[in-house]
């Protein structure tokens, strides 16, 4: 990084935004008075005393924008302490970015004790002016009985009011402790979730990575994190190690800590995004950094011990720096969760603990991911439920209902189906029209109306995961879209359109015929319906009285391009690289009241609302229906009138949580 450090706004301080998001992953910046950190990002640990790399190279060479150090630690040696209590920890430290400080708590998990009172390092830390603070909690251990860990954790709480107002106003961690038991994890989030801390790091977690008990870590980010507040970011304490980044990012991970860098380097030890590598047992590097540039395994073990730790130490810091990009930029192509399962590969205990995260998945994660991907999913035949898959089935087997009993089921391949069964799906919904047509694919059933949305049209995997669904899976899917099932028609999407006639005749009689050019408007209508019930939360009804006797305008390859309701006015246009909606302003207004996912604005931002300007963070009064991340929502004022329309960035908890950032992108307002 280059450039100097770049304070917040007034009345910014503290506050917490996110920018790019998938599911409860996150990009986000947190203000502070000092420097606006980016997010996720690891602050490598800092020992004041032995710098194996400069703080001030971790800013300018490696680009971290926030280090860690111990308070205890300069509060206990005379010569940092003065130096640090004359001209502040950055002074200190040479360095111009965040800098966030631990208290003594793993010192006294480690060594048994500390001297320094609970307030007493609290205003320590205030007075040498660091940027985040961290109160003397109580590290309970894996080893610890239940009553002793509820203990801990009562004894945090505890401490909590009396931290805060010692930090006068310094932003402050408040530590979520709870050991292995999922219910003290809850409680600890809950109670500390009381208090105003500005972040919260989860602690206790160094003794399971260190055995990698990742099942178990995943258990406890699972128990803490619907209790913390969403508009806090949360800190990994003492996690740093590459191949835990994914998983944690993923589950809402915003900061990570570590010496892992240093101290593996002393041990001749090398990180890797999928492991650690021991020097010694190394003919060639399996990757390149800048650190190795020039240098083979035996010229990097003919160093001396100091030269030999800095090399090793630098290539560890570039490694870990790459991985969090490649997490950051995973979250905004909305790769998070295939970058997840390509690390669980490369561990045994990290791929359990990503089998049992697959098995438990949160309903809010589900619920706070957008189910459109514009590039699919990739899908292991052992491993295929990841939330995005769970996403978008959830909301197909809520929210589209198909008419009638009777069932034709095509398999057999992958999409775009309409190029092999369009032709067929037409006669069948002519001269059948009261037989639904489904689709089987890896991810379950799908109605052939949403044929072309993303992710069923785009599913990337082995041939194995076309294997046909078990006569378990079929039954629930049709109980869940069919009022009643009644016949079943297996169809092949590969076969000929005379083949499947004459089975579909054999199956279910001759039919009746109908004007083919009709035919082919009621069909289309009847696929719109689908969709704006699937991505819109309302009603059938409403949906059919919204498009009842509509009309489209096709493109060159003839698909829906926009929609025009009854009276010639356009509504709503389907999205052809994703299969999504947008909507009208027109058509916006028309869907007021419907149900569908609404924000409900505070007075103040009425104006902006109007002129098309996003809704923000802090002006939101409440929220209707179910706001989901990417897909669109109305806004209303108070008084339930319409003011506009556009895609909502966030979940109900977070519209009315965050005070920061943009909440609603908007498409549209009403204007003056």
């Amino acid at each position: 990084m280059t450039g100097e450090a770049k304070p917040c706004r007034d009345g910014d301080h503290a506050k917490f935004e996110v920018v790019e998001r998938d599911g409860w992953a996150r990009l986000g910046r947190l203000h502070t008075s000092r420097h606006i950190l980016n997010t996720p990002t690891l602050l490598p640990v800092i020992n004041p005393n032995i710098r194996t790399v400069e703080p001030r190279e971790m800013w300018e060479n490696y680009g971290f924008e926030a280090i860690i150090t111990n308070s205890y630690v300069i509060w206990k040696h005379d010569h940092l302490k003065v130096l640090a209590q004359s001209d502040g920890v950055h002074a200190l430290l040479d360095y111009p970015g965040v800098i966030m400080t631990d208290s003594g708590t793993f010192q006294n998990y480690v060594y048994g004790d500390v001297e320094v009172g609970v307030e007493e390092i609290v205003k320590f830390q205030r007075e040498i002016d660091v940027d985040i603070a961290t109160m003397l909690d109580v590290f309970a251990t894996p080893k610890m009985s239940y009553d002793e860990v509820e203990a801990a954790v009562d004894e945090t709480v505890a401490r909590s009011k009396s931290s805060i107002e010692a930090a006068q106003g310094t932003m402050l961690n408040g530590p979520i402790q709870g050991g292995t038991f999922s219910d003290l994890r809850m409680k600890s989030a809950t109670e500390m979730a009381n208090f105003d801390f500005a972040v919260h790091p989860i602690g206790g977690i160094v003794p399971l990575m260190e055995r990698q008990r990742y099942r178990e870590l995943v258990e406890v980010i699972l128990a803490c994190r619907e209790h913390i507040p969403w508009e806090r970011p949360i800190h990994m304490f003492g996690c740093g190690h590459p191949h835990l980044f994914p998983i944690c990012v993923a589950l809402g991970a915003d900061l990570f800590d570590s010496a892992a860098y240093a101290l593996f380097a002393r041990d001749d030890r090398m990180l890797m995004p999928w492991g650690t590598v021991k020097l010694a047992e190394l003919t060639e590097f399996p990757i390149s950094t800048a650190a190795l540039a020039g240098h083979t395994p035996d010229s990097v073990r003919s160093l001396g011990n100091e030269e030999r730790c800095k090399v090793l130490a630098k290539h560890n810091l570039e490694i870990t720096a790459s991985e969090l990009a490649r997490c950051r930029e995973a979250v905004r192509n909305g790769t998070i969760w295939k970058l997840v399962e390509e690390r669980s590969h490369t561990n045994a205990a990290l791929r359990e603990a990503t089998e049992y995260l697959y098995q438990n998945l949160p309903l809010s994660l589900i619920e706070a991911t957008n189910p459109l991907r514009s590039g699919g999913v990739s899908m292991s035949n052992d491993l295929a439920m990841h939330p995005h898959s769970i996403a978008c089935l959830g909301r197909l087997l809520s929210n589209c209902q198909q008419g009638g009993s009777d069932a034709i089921i095509y398999s057999g391949s992958g999409g775009p189906w309409r190029e092999r069964i369009a032709g067929q799906v037409q006669t069948i919904h002519r001269r059948w029209p009261n037989i639904s047509v489904f689709i089987e694919t890896p991810l379950g059933l799908i109605p052939y109306s949403v044929e072309d949305v993303s992710p069923w049209a785009h599913i990337n995997g082995p041939r194995v995961i076309w294997n046909e669904m078990s006569d378990d899976d079929l039954t629930f899917d049709l109980d869940a879209m069919l009022e009643e099932v009644g016949q079943i028609l297996h169809l092949d999407v590969v076969e000929s359109k005379a083949n499947n006639i004459e089975k579909i005749e054999a199956e279910f009689g001759k039919g009746s015929t109908e004007n083919e050019d009709t035919n082919r408007l009621l069909l289309d209508r009847s696929m719109m319906i689908d969709k704006v019930c699937y991505f819109l939360d309302i009603s059938q009804d409403d949906a059919i009285s919204l498009l009842d006797s509509c009309t489209f305008v096709y493109s060159k390859t003839k698909r829906v391009r926009n929609v025009h309701a009854s009276d010639g006015e356009h509504i709503l246009s389907p999205r052809l690289k994703d299969g999504g909606l947008s909507l009208t302003l027109e058509g916006a207004k028309r869907l007021h009241g419907k149900g569908m996912a609404t924000v409900v604005v505070h007075d103040d931002s009425i104006p902006f609302t109007r002129k098309g300007r996003n809704v923000m963070h802090g002006f939101i009064v409440s929220t209707h229906g179910q706001l989901t991340p990417g897909l669109p929502c109305l806004i209303e004022d108070q008084k339930g009138t319409f003011l506009g329309h556009g895609v909502a960035q966030c979940t109900e908890s977070e519209a009315l949580g965050f005070r920061k950032g943009i909440a609603v992108k908007v498409r549209d307002g009403v204007g003056e």
